[in-house]
């Protein structure tokens, strides 16, 4: 088996699809924040026929993350996908993430199922620490938006028909009015106008984002309350009030 292969749009030669094999074939976990990047990698990786089965979620033991968002809303997210969220803290998230993936994975194969294969919504960075996690499991690591250009990954995104929302910015970079924008057809444009150096996805820290709904969304998520705090030089927006409606709902 290869292994910290990066998969950029289709599942790797050799590898056999989710949708090939059926429920019961080889499966593969999700490195999920919430955000836009890993929601188009995982949706990216359904549309090859990867079957993802778990979202595997981190937050840090040592201080509060740009990423972390209100855990009552993850949840409601990763139900809102169908998908069983393992939500853990970490130290390394390198030897937690392996860990992580071992319990399930063994779990899985008492089932006589297994987990071959680990999808990350990583654009241009963390390549290596991808290898070395899939290497050392002896796993697939696919990519599905490695190395696309952001401004293409905010139009899949759209085109896809994914909502996501800034949850976060970096302090004196971008304002407090940009907690809660939708990521839409004028967001690339808005922020070149601002400042031609900020990466359209957020590549060097600018901005988190989180998905609301989407095509792989059996329902929708409403942000109803929240409040702009500091973390750090991060402003962001903590989400205390959410709703869950029927998709078509008004």
């Amino acid at each position: 088996m290869r292994t910290g292969v990066r998969m950029r749009m289709r599942v790797m030669k050799g590898e056999r699809s989710g949708r090939e094999e059926g429920a019961s074939g080889p499966g593969a976990v999700v490195s999920w924040t919430g955000g836009k990047d890993g929601c188009l990698a995982a949706y990216k990786a359904m549309e090859a026929g990867v079957k993802v089965r778990y979202l595997l979620s981190f937050w840090n033991r040592d201080r509060v993350g740009a990423h972390e968002v209100n855990p009552a809303l993850l949840a409601a997210q990763a139900e809102s996908l169908g998908l069983p969220l393992i939500r853990t803290g970490f130290s390394s998230y390198e030897e937690e993430f392996k860990r992580a993936f071992r319990a399930i994975d063994g779990a899985e194969r008492k089932r006589g199922a297994k987990i071959s294969s680990a999808v990350f919504g990583h654009i241009r960075t963390h390549g290596p620490l991808v290898d070395r996690i899939c290497a050392s499991l002896a796993i697939e690591g696919l990519m599905p938006i490695w190395n696309m250009n952001s401004e293409e990954v905010i139009g899949e995104l759209l085109e896809a028909g994914f909502e996501a929302v800034v949850v976060g910015v970096r302090s004196g970079l971008l304002g407090d009015e940009w907690l809660g924008r939708r990521i839409d057809g004028s967001f690339v444009a808005d922020l070149r106008a601002l400042d031609p150096a900020i990466d359209p996805c957020g590549e060097n820290g600018e901005f988190h984002t989180f998905v609301l709904d989407g095509p792989i969304f059996k329902r929708r998520l409403v942000i109803e309350e929240g409040e702009a705090i500091s973390r750090g030089a991060v402003r962001f927006l903590d989400i205390t009030e959410f709703a869950v409606e029927e998709k078509g709902a008004l």
